[in-house]
């Protein structure tokens, strides 16, 4: 292992350390009674919010993409999990208080407990301590890297649960990935 990849694989360990264990089971449980999950992110944390949209669908939950043409319109008995480093990116703030408006269930991932998102929120995820600044600036991390990077593994991780629980196969989730690419 280099130095950088050591580098890497301490700090993403020390922050799913700070972050609440209890937060698994809350987004698994949000995830269960959900009609369906609508997710969305902005840049690199839109990448993992992706990665976690297709993970869900792997495990048979009906899942959409906020801004595909294909997604529907969010109601009420839905969850919309936003994924957001400062918890209040501009362009993702209208869509909280839209889905907000109709009666959906908001969960927010975040490096912050208190944000203007996790004021709408029904379900505050924050990744590490919640205090942004417990992330630090790591030489050779630049620019969100330490928080999308554990958000990343802490949401394959609650996949992981998921896949444990409910029992799912290899198999079975391959049969729902795509055959079309």
């Amino acid at each position: 292992m280099t130095m950088h990849q050591e580098l890497i694989l301490n700090k993403i360990s020390s922050v799913l350390q700070a972050t609440d264990d209890s937060l698994v089971d809350k987004i698994v449980s949000s995830v269960d009674k959900a009609k369906r999950i609508f997710i969305t992110g902005a840049g690199r944390s839109g990448l993992v919010s992706r990665f976690f949209a297709m993970r869900l669908m792997h495990s048979g939950y009906t899942v959409y993409m906020v801004g595909e043409i294909v997604t529907p319109s969010i109601q009420a008995g839905d969850l919309f999990i936003v994924i957001s480093g400062s918890g209040g990116t501009e362009t993702l703030l209208p869509l909280v208080r839209k889905a907000k408006s109709m009666g959906a269930q908001i969960a927010v991932i975040s490096m912050k407990s208190q944000s203007p998102m996790a004021e709408m929120a029904d379900l505050v995820c924050p990744i590490g301590s919640g205090n942004e600044n417990s992330f630090g600036i790591v030489k050779g991390m630049p620019m969100g890297t330490v928080f999308e990077l554990s958000t990343l593994v802490f949401l394959e991780a609650i996949v992981s649960k998921i896949v444990h629980d409910k029992g799912l196969t290899e198999e079975g989730m391959r049969a729902l990935h795509a055959n079309l690419e």
